[in-house]
């Protein structure tokens, strides 16, 4: 079963929710070996009418009603038909990478560099055969992040992204026009040894295997049905809408208040 699962027999031992004080129960300090995160900053942009050309691709399906479905792995046959493209990994490679040190900014550096994010391009042909291909959007970054001092262990600095078209049309010569959403993490990271407060090992319940018991999740139900919000007279209520429960001011109208 899960650590989560309502029939694990020893939660306390288990990851979740703390009832009473997050102190109770820690009984030694443990050396862990972790990446941490020195510094980290997010940037969102739109790219418009960014020009990607894809270096290989496989045809995924023939899937629509255009005559014979049955066509084999070919070359797709023109006119191409743009669909849709995403990132199809989160990390990207960071290349062309410096750090310059800013002398009145002690502790920050001027971060520069290429990401280079992995896309999927979907298209089809004039068959409806489909294709995906592998394509690279290429973001130039100019940032600021705070860079820690040197030491025998170095730091090292990654990227994370994910992308999504919003338009797209076909140029020829396997290339594509496309507006691009981009998000972009930048962090700044250390291979450390860290000391911290646990709780002692992990208590790991015995797997659950998949089964129709379709009774289980049934009988996990509470016997009766809990009281709601008013029901409890946990909630004043309130009057200037005419409505007697404050779960109204969350949906802002009493329409949806079940009266």
């Amino acid at each position: 079963m899960s650590f989560y699962s309502y029939k694990n027999a020893d939660p306390v031992n288990s990851p979740g929710e703390i009832s009473g004080s997050a102190l109770d129960g820690l009984n030694e300090k443990v050396c862990i070996q972790v990446q941490r995160v020195y510094d980290s900053c997010l940037q969102q942009e739109q790219l418009d009418n960014r020009e990607i050309t894809i270096t290989s691709y496989a045809q995924v399906v023939n899937n629509c009603a255009c005559g014979d479905t049955t066509v084999p792995p070919t070359a797709p046959v023109p006119p191409i038909n743009f669909e849709s493209c995403r990132s199809s990994a989160a990390d990207v490679d960071v290349s062309n990478l410096t750090v310059e040190r800013l002398a009145d900014r002690p502790c920050f550096a001027r971060v520069r560099g290429y990401i280079d994010i992995p896309i999927d391009i979907l298209f089809t042909d004039s068959r409806c055969v489909e294709y995906i291909g592998k394509g690279t959007v290429r973001v130039n970054k100019d940032v600021l992040l705070s860079v820690p001092d040197d030491s025998i262990v170095p730091y090292s600095l990654e990227g994370m992204a994910s992308a999504i078209c919003v338009s797209g049309s076909y140029l020829g010569d396997n290339t594509f026009r496309m507006t691009i959403c981009v998000s972009i993490i930048l962090k700044v990271l250390a291979r450390v040894e860290i000391l911290i407060p646990t709780y002692g090992f992990c208590s790991i319940p015995p797997c659950e295997e998949f089964a129709d018991n379709v009774c289980d999740e049934f009988f996990s139900l509470p016997l009766f049905p809990p009281l709601n919000l008013c029901e409890a007279g946990t909630v004043s209520p309130d009057t200037s809408n005419n409505c007697g429960c404050n779960r109204c001011n969350r949906c802002n109208t009493c329409n949806t208040c079940g009266r």
